[in-house]
């Protein structure tokens, strides 16, 4: 049910015309019993008091940020979202609904990724009410829908993509935050269009392996950093063993044969790849 714009008129004159009524009733109800006013007139004052009344139950207050749904006999009239205090027809039901913005923090939930590894994870949701008609009809409470279905929608993205990135063109829980967080954007207003919810931002705000595999995974991933950095050090070990024979011979500092060519690559990657300090031998005799 689309919203529409409805029509009130400006609260304040209307309270004032019914006081004015209430103070011409109250006299015409005392000005009998003074001997002031013919007693007839105690009939057109309680019908004013009773009239009065009634106008009063239309006056309703919207606030800022605020829109009134007004319905006539359970069929919705439409919307008010003109601030202060206003009036409509005394029959129209009205339920008034916050237009604003409003954020909550998911629960930490227990899910498994891509890779079937369990992990916990839980998100910050930034939402507001932006057709007031189809959060009133739509749904029984917007406010548990934007809950559940936001933790809904936060299982489905983490149950496909993997925690750790394992390809180049892989998109992952933990590398790639900014895509994550427009994909879950993506599919909480999927899902929440059809309560007049529009979802303004949402982002992880917790990432971590369960307890029970954290250990082993941790171990995996130094694992996987030692790998990397080892593959960067031969390569850089490589290309330094490359340079210095290219300019050994380029400069005919030193004549190498096959064999000693083969012992000075060996002996510069030793140096460049260990681990530790090397502690080298002086050759103080022929070199051959």
């Amino acid at each position: 049910m689309k919203e529409k714009t409805l029509g009130s008129v400006a609260g304040i004159p209307v309270v004032l015309a019914v006081i004015v009524a209430f103070l011409l009733a109250t006299w015409g109800i005392v000005g009998p019993v003074i001997g002031q006013l013919p007693g007839w007139t105690l009939v057109p004052a309680i019908v004013v008091i009773a009239v009065g009344i009634f106008v009063l139950c239309g006056v309703y207050m919207v606030e800022p940020n605020q829109a009134a749904v007004l319905s006539l006999f359970g069929k919705y009239a439409g919307t008010v979202k003109d601030n202060g205090l206003r009036w409509n027809n005394p029959f129209y039901a009205k339920k008034k609904i916050s237009l604003r913005v409003r954020n909550f923090e998911s629960g930490r939930l227990k899910v498994n990724e891509l890779d079937g590894s369990p992990i916990e994870i839980a998100a910050v949701i930034v939402w507001q009410v932006n057709d007031a008609s189809e959060a009133v009809y739509n749904v029984d409470d917007y406010e548990s829908f934007v809950h559940i279905q936001s933790e809904a929608a936060l299982r489905a993205m983490a149950t496909s993509h993997p925690y750790d990135q394992h390809e180049d063109d892989q998109i992952s829980l933990r590398s790639h935050p900014a895509e994550i967080s427009e994909q879950l954007k993506r599919h909480l207003d999927e899902r929440l269009t059809q309560a007049g919810v529009d979802v303004i931002e949402a982002r992880i705000s917790h990432l971590a392996y369960a307890p029970e595999i954290a250990q082993a995974m941790l171990q995996r991933q130094q694992a996987n950093a030692v790998i990397a950095a080892r593959t960067r050090i031969v390569s850089g070990a490589v290309g330094m063993v490359e340079m210095a024979l290219t300019e050994l011979e380029k400069n005919g500092t030193v004549k190498l044969d096959e064999e000693r060519r083969a012992a000075m690559v060996s002996n510069l990657l030793v140096v460049l790849c260990g681990d530790r300090g090397t502690q080298p031998i002086v050759n103080a005799g022929s070199l051959y």
